[in-house]
């Protein structure tokens, strides 16, 4: 692994007077896509919202690009060069979907054309839809507007939560291709929540499994015994909402 843009020293954070990780250290390459995965409730979805200051810490630090931002509020955090897409998606509804990219571009003080030219070579669906509202596009466009709109704020590091959430098949696939590009032809790191085990593992160099609001395995992706793996979910148990 190279130097970490993103690490986790054991951190403990949740929800008001609900800690849902507990003491979690990892930490993700700038050359790398980590997936985190785990059964329904084991803590994988507040990983990311905890990265990007979404959630009450409890104790630990967080470091992102080697400064420590574990004091910092979420837009500050996003200046820095996170990007956060969470499982919702985050669109401007009312407006186009060119429009949306414009405004991802213009949060950054961007917006050049050749940026916008960029989203659609990754998501040519987009460039088809630019100049449909947002909010008549199905669940798979609108996932990847959001994708798109996030990577038009610049982003230094890529937060996804579950991008195959309530996707038909067809765009599961595409949507993926998208990331692996994302990460190869971009160089953007990418930290990665997922459900699809099999396409997860399409992606990621890494793999860390959440049990219980904490990382029972951290091993290379190639290494990862699947046999193991399903014993850590069926062990994974419900403590908090992921």
């Amino acid at each position: 692994m190279s130097a970490p843009v993103l690490e986790f020293a054991a951190v403990s954070a949740g929800y008001g007077a609900m800690t849902v990780l507990d003491e979690v250290t990892l930490a993700l390459g700038a050359d790398e896509v980590l997936a985190v995965l785990g059964a329904n409730g084991s803590g994988k979805s507040t990983v990311l919202k905890t990265a990007m200051g979404l959630t009450q810490l409890v104790d630990g630090e967080i470091r992102f690009a080697g400064e420590a931002v574990t004091a910092l509020p979420a837009h500050r955090r996003a200046a820095m060069g996170m990007g956060y897409v969470p499982q919702t998606r985050n669109v401007f509804e009312a407006l186009t979907v060119a429009e949306n990219l414009r405004m991802g571009g213009y949060l950054h003080g961007g917006g050049a054309r050749a940026d916008l030219d960029s989203v659609f070579d990754l998501f040519p669906r987009l460039k088809e839809r630019r100049r449909a509202q947002a909010g008549a596009l199905s669940g798979g466009e609108r996932r990847m507007l959001s994708i798109g709109l996030t990577l038009l704020m610049r982003p230094r590091l890529l937060l996804l939560d579950e991008p195959s959430s309530d996707l038909a098949p067809a765009m599961v696939g595409q949507v993926f291709e998208a990331i692996a590009r994302i990460r190869r032809e971009l160089g953007i790191p990418v930290l990665l929540v997922e459900q699809n085990v099999r396409m997860a593992m399409t992606l990621a160099e890494r793999v860390c499994v959440m049990v219980r609001g904490r990382p029972a395995l951290d091993v290379a992706a190639a290494a990862l015994d699947l046999g193991h793996l399903s014993a850590l979910f069926v062990d994974g148990g419900v403590r908090a909402s992921g």
